[in-house]
């Protein structure tokens, strides 16, 4: 594992522990915020926030020098399919939660934000690669 692997690991590792707090934590006594941003529910903007660093230091956390576009996408379906997985698993867990709910409102937020990100990882580590095999 190289020292830069090793450090996206690290951050990595935080935003988890991040993700959890944000996302199990109770938050009742928090003061109310406006219920939309843009026409958009605050929460489900705060969810696509929430997630949208996942792939990125995930991949990042993991990459290994790949080189050929399906190696590539590979690597890149293979993070974003884990945090599809985070992100159901907090919205299951949250539903045996007193405090909160399971919401699939959240999840497409969630999922959206995973998506959007994993395809910016595909095409600028396939830009990245092929523009260093020209060289």
């Amino acid at each position: 594992m190289t020292k830069s692997n090793k450090l996206f690991l690290g951050l990595f590792l935080i935003y988890l522990l991040l993700v959890a707090y944000c996302c199990f934590w109770n938050f009742d006594s928090m003061p109310a915020v406006n219920q939309t941003m843009f026409g958009i529910p605050t929460d489900k903007i705060v969810h696509f926030i929430m997630f949208f660093p996942f792939p990125i230091l995930c991949y990042m956390a993991f990459e290994r020098g790949w080189s050929k576009a399906w190696q590539i996408l590979l690597g890149v379906l293979a993070t974003a399919l884990l945090g599809l997985a985070v992100a159901a698993s907090t919205e299951i867990i949250q539903s045996f939660t007193p405090y909160r709910n399971g919401d699939f409102k959240d999840f497409r937020a969630d999922a959206l934000a995973i998506v959007i990100s994993s395809v910016i990882i595909f095409a600028i580590t396939l830009f990245k690669t092929r523009k260093a095999s020209r060289t």
